[in-house]
């Protein structure tokens, strides 16, 4: 396995990235968390400025690292991290856009599982369709640690689009069957998670509502969404 690294989109040698990988869209988010939360962080890769870094907290070894804008993207790392670096967990964070009436901004979203618009799945040529789910063992403890902390969260269904502007905008079908809220990479972490037999779990932050058009200020990025990644932490 160590013959493969560094591979083509990460610098990292073999060992270099933890077991346990906390991902990001935004590579600047990445770091922010690398810089407030992890003992001794190193940069591990700055291929492409998708910014990875490895250090501990409370003790544990972990790496945080970008994944880029949609499935390709984070198909991409992902599978690298899982098959080349050995990489046993990798946990989501994101901001997503509400479908659900009763969650307010600064909500959590634990996705259980994530419909798709992709054709992602149609590689592993199956005969049917798959469900790509999060792995159950850091759902639940995501949930104890929601409630321990007091935050407000849903657990339920996401939509991992492939199209941000859409010609032909379909949200109101998705609301009808109890989605919660829509990002851009959830299923295909799920799927790379399912394929190489490691776990995955996707947790995010309601940065807006497609229904009421609600949008999060800048102080409350800033502030709120450090909660996803306080929950995420705590499942390495």
């Amino acid at each position: 396995m160590s013959n493969n690294t560094p591979t083509p989109h990460i610098g990292a040698k073999y060992g270099e990235i933890a077991p346990a990988v906390i991902m990001a869209g935004d590579p600047l988010r990445a770091k922010f968390m690398a810089e407030k939360y992890l003992e001794n962080p190193v940069l591990v890769n700055n291929v492409r400025g998708m910014l990875g870094f490895t250090g501990t907290y409370q003790g544990k070894p972990v790496s945080v690292m970008g994944h880029g804008i949609g499935i390709p993207s984070i198909a991409l790392y992902t599978y690298e991290l899982f098959n080349f670096y050995g990489v046993k967990t990798i946990i989501r964070i994101g901001s997503a856009g509400a479908y659900h009436k009763d969650l307010r901004l600064g909500d959590l979203v634990l996705a259980m599982g994530a419909c798709t618009d992709s054709n992602y799945a149609a590689q592993y040529d199956l005969p049917g369709t798959f469900c790509p789910i999060a792995d159950y063992g850091l759902l639940r403890k995501a949930v104890e640690t929601c409630e321990a902390l007091g935050y407000r969260y849903k657990v339920g269904n996401v939509l991992s689009s492939d199209v941000f502007y859409s010609d032909h905008p379909q949200a109101d079908k998705w609301m009808k069957m109890g989605v919660l809220a829509v990002e851009m990479e959830a299923a295909a972490l799920f799927m790379n998670a399912a394929r190489s037999g490691n776990k995955a779990m996707a947790l995010f932050t309601v940065s807006d509502h497609i229904v009421t058009g609600e949008l999060t200020t800048a102080e409350e990025r800033q502030t709120t969404f450090t909660r996803m990644m306080d929950v995420a932490l705590s499942l390495i």
